[in-house]
């Protein structure tokens, strides 16, 4: 399974509901909290100029915020997702 990354702050609904998807499909994974400024501009590069939270990548691939995710997990891309690596 690849790394999967999300960037959160401890407030944002949305936050909680990707990392409930993710616990939810026996997923792993690292929680960085964007509280300092230095860690949501590495975010920010990363998501290729997107700033709000959740941002979350499986692997090398950027999926977007929850509701990018969510939608991938009804079109059934979430899972192949998951399993490449």
């Amino acid at each position: 399974m690849p790394k999967v990354e999300i960037y959160t702050t401890p407030t944002c609904p949305y936050c909680h509901a990707a990392k409930s998807l993710l616990r939810e499909k026996g997923v792993n994974y690292t929680e960085i909290t964007v509280l300092d400024p230095d860690l949501r501009e590495t975010m920010t590069q990363r998501a290729h100029g997107r700033r709000t939270v959740p941002q979350i990548f499986i692997g090398d691939t950027h999926v977007g915020g929850y509701d990018d995710i969510a939608a991938l997990d009804r079109r059934g891309g979430l899972d192949s997702l998951l399993q490449a690596g």
